[in-house]
């Protein structure tokens, strides 16, 4: 099922690409600790949204791996 949904949240991310165009991992990780956090994620509204699908090793946190996968 995580799976299905990060599938989803995959495709919800590509066909609204120009919302990541123009950011970067960097740019969401405003604390420079190498993670986006969920408080930093709620900067943008699809990110927070989709953050769950994300988070494949449920750590509370995105990886720039983990970030990847919308890109």
């Amino acid at each position: 099922m995580k799976t299905l949904h990060k599938t989803l949240a995959i495709i919800a991310l590509a066909s609204s690409s120009a919302a990541f165009a123009a950011v970067d991992f960097d740019s969401f990780d405003t604390d420079g600790d190498g993670a986006i956090s969920q408080t930093e994620a709620q900067t943008n509204k699809q990110l927070a949204q989709l953050f769950n699908d994300l988070d494949l090793d449920g750590n509370g946190e995105l990886s720039k791996e983990e970030f990847a996968t919308v890109q």
